[in-house]
């Protein structure tokens, strides 16, 4: 019990630091847009870049990780999406934003400082080879389900320019392609270069924790509650049970099989409401399952570790 609370509780007090910080009025709202700026826009895609850079895609690349993991992701979105429509009775709008609350899990603020922290940094490789599709994945999904809905009769050609405007735009996705890229032509930067990028990282993660209390402070439970309950339940249960039981079917390596449940099993990342605001929909939703969704996984991400091998 006390490794798990090693594990986990270092964590979640970075992010209850920055909520508190902002609950006590020590750090305003335009310092915490100021910091996820940093670290969404900088100093994650950075991360991002020099791990898909470094990776050693041969050895490392296991179809049956992706398989198992986005699996679940895919799942959980069309289950977000329908019950949402027929369940609650959402329109089509809210639906898919809600859809991508189920979609989206926070692969990288917390799920890789979890996973560092319970199996050491050696056994990332795995993560990193999820999180170089993650961002490119949810996002396609998302766009195109969204674009479509609001199309209403509008032009199929017009669909793949926008879904392309809109991921391209998406930092996270430049540094994942940026580093892919990199690593597939095997290009090497000046030392100087790589030691500065080396900087950003090491302030990466625990600023965009720090910074994400912030946003969960500002976001406070509002909204549907049902809604927000079905969505921590797809999450934080269906998503990991699926990844769980395709992991085993498949017989994933023991270090692969890990870092696929604790990925699947994390609460939706700030992204979900990041898409939900870009759309302007069921955004009191969006925050409120961060929130709320973000502080059970404190209990469940606990039973996870506690099970896996």
């Amino acid at each position: 019990m006390q490794a798990l609370l090693d594990v986990i509780l270092p964590v979640f007090l970075v992010i209850g630091a920055g909520y508190g910080a902002v609950w006590r009025g020590w750090f305003s709202d335009s310092a915490v847009d100021g910091l996820m700026s940093f670290t969404q826009n900088f100093a994650v895609p950075c991360l991002l870049f020099r791990a898909i850079w470094t990776l050693d895609i041969g050895p490392d690349f296991d179809p049956l990780i992706l398989l198992s993991f986005y699996a679940g992701s895919a799942t959980g979105f069309v289950v977000g999406l329908l019950g949402a429509r027929y369940l609650f009775k959402r329109d089509w709008e809210d639906a898919v934003a809600i859809g991508f609350c189920c979609l989206f899990a926070n692969s990288v603020l917390i799920g890789l400082p979890i996973t560092e922290r319970a199996y050491g940094s050696d056994a990332l490789a795995a993560n990193f080879v999820i999180v170089a599709l993650h961002s490119p994945f949810c996002y396609c999904i998302g766009i195109t389900a969204m674009e479509l809905v609001r199309a209403r009769g509008a032009p199929a050609r017009e669909l793949p320019s926008k879904v392309a405007r809109a991921m391209f735009r998406n930092a996270l996705v430049i540094g994942i392609l940026l580093g892919l890229v990199a690593n597939l032509s095997g290009m090497s930067l000046p030392g100087p270069l790589t030691d500065a990028i080396d900087m950003m990282i090491r302030a990466a993660l625990p600023a965009a924790l720090f910074g994400m209390g912030g946003v969960l402070f500002r976001y406070r439970p509002q909204g549907d509650g049902r809604v927000i309950a079905f969505i921590c339940v797809v999450t934080l249960i269906l998503h990991p049970t699926i990844t769980w039981t395709l992991g085993s079917l498949s017989q994933l390596s023991t270090p692969a099989f890990r870092s696929a449940v604790l990925t699947a099993s994390m609460a939706p990342g700030i992204n979900a409401y990041v898409f939900a605001n870009m759309y302007g929909r069921a955004r009191r939703v969006a925050a409120s399952s961060v929130l709320i969704a973000t502080g059970l996984s404190v209990i469940t991400v606990w039973v996870w570790l506690s099970l896996l091998p």
